[in-house]
């Protein structure tokens, strides 16, 4: 699945893999796309090992102390920006790194063998979002079998203390961890008066304050309604993916679409139909409207996705695309004929763009 051997010293973005404790270290300040969607970041990368892949053993030196998060942050959505948020606080008031530790694959998809979980973010959506939150520090755990094995004291004296020197610790009040996830913060408390360390909780009521979860999220984008997914998210839900040749039909009735290809199995793709859009491009906002879906209308095959840019003529084949979803307008159809789609598509651009205005 991975490479094994890599020239460190040639690559400025690298992917280091522990051969014992499969532990992903990074800093967000850029992310490349690495093995079947993997990413690492680096260019700040914080050395906290020695820059080799053959080493058994990665540590944060001990100068490099850490307030500490856990836990997937599928989505990142605005209950997961308030833990972040303190996380950063008590950081600079403690001359602390801010660091947040989450698992890939998903915990779901080890332990319960559902592969058929979809998640909010791939690994370099995350990244994006939580660095522009301010965050520094992103370990990513590779989740296996015998991770999940892990008693909960070998999960906090292997990794929290000695991989990561937590010296506090912010968590929510119903968090589980260790084998069969036994142990709670009231046991988490315990370890900390042993190893030394401050655990925070957030309480119940400041959870449910926010009465969101990455559960809701995903229902949402489901139904289509990507209006709430996206008021929970406190951003808008996003695809990302390389733009790749399709069969040109869009070219021949004045709508072009650039076809995106998103090859992260586990990304969730929204309910099928026509959406409004943005993107970026050299820096500069572009609008647009994308359709995900089949092609009923020319018998299409396969889903695609699909979007066409308004007053965009540049050739972006082979590019990385990053798609903002901000409504849809409405189901997938099949239309008589290539004419009737046309003018519904005509009709589509008319919305968009009144859309556009009104709300951008």
């Amino acid at each position: 699945m991975f490479f094994k051997k890599v020239r460190v010293e040639t690559l400025p973005l690298f992917y280091v893999k522990s051969l014992l404790d499969k532990i992903f270290i990074a800093s967000l300040e850029q992310s490349k796309e690495i093995a079947n969607g993997i990413s690492v970041i680096s260019n700040r990368f914080f050395y906290f090992c020695s820059l080799t892949v053959t080493a058994l053993k990665f540590k944060l030196e001990k100068k490099t102390k850490t307030v500490l998060t856990i836990g997937t942050f599928d989505g990142v959505h605005i209950g997961h920006q308030k833990i972040i948020k303190k996380l950063i606080k008590v950081a600079e008031t403690k001359n602390l790194a801010a660091a947040l530790l989450t698992f890939f694959p998903h915990p779901r998809m080890v332990i319960q063998k559902d592969a058929n979980i979809k998640l909010i973010n791939t690994i370099d959506e995350k990244s994006m979002i939580l660095k522009r939150l301010g965050l520094t520090h992103l370990i990513i755990r590779e989740f296996d079998n015998a991770f999940s094995r892990l008693s909960a004291e070998a999960f906090v004296k292997n990794i929290l203390v000695e991989e990561l020197n937590a010296k506090h610790i912010i968590i929510g009040y119903d968090h589980h961890f260790g084998r069969n996830r036994a142990a709670n913060i009231t046991h988490l408390k315990a370890f900390g008066d042993t190893y030394g360390f401050k655990v925070d909780e957030i309480s119940v009521q400041d959870i449910n304050a926010v009465a969101v979860s990455s559960t809701k999220i995903r229902n949402a984008l489901r139904e289509g309604d990507i209006k709430t997914a996206n008021r929970f998210l406190g951003y808008h839900f996003m695809l990302t993916g390389k733009v790749v040749k399709g069969k040109s039909l869009g070219r021949t009735i004045n709508f072009p679409t650039a076809n995106i290809h998103i090859k992260e199995a586990y990304k969730l793709i929204p309910k099928k139909g026509v959406y409004v859009v943005k993107t970026k491009y050299n820096n500069q906002v572009v609008w647009g409207m994308m359709n995900i879906g089949n092609n009923p209308t020319v018998k299409g095959q396969h889903d695609t996705i699909e979007v066409h840019l308004f007053n965009f003529n540049t050739s972006i084949y082979g590019e990385i695309l990053s798609v903002e979803l901000l409504t849809r307008l409405r189901e997938e159809e099949k239309f008589k004929s290539i004419d009737a789609l046309k003018l519904q598509l005509e009709k589509d651009k008319i919305m968009a763009l009144n859309y556009i205005k009104n709300n951008a």
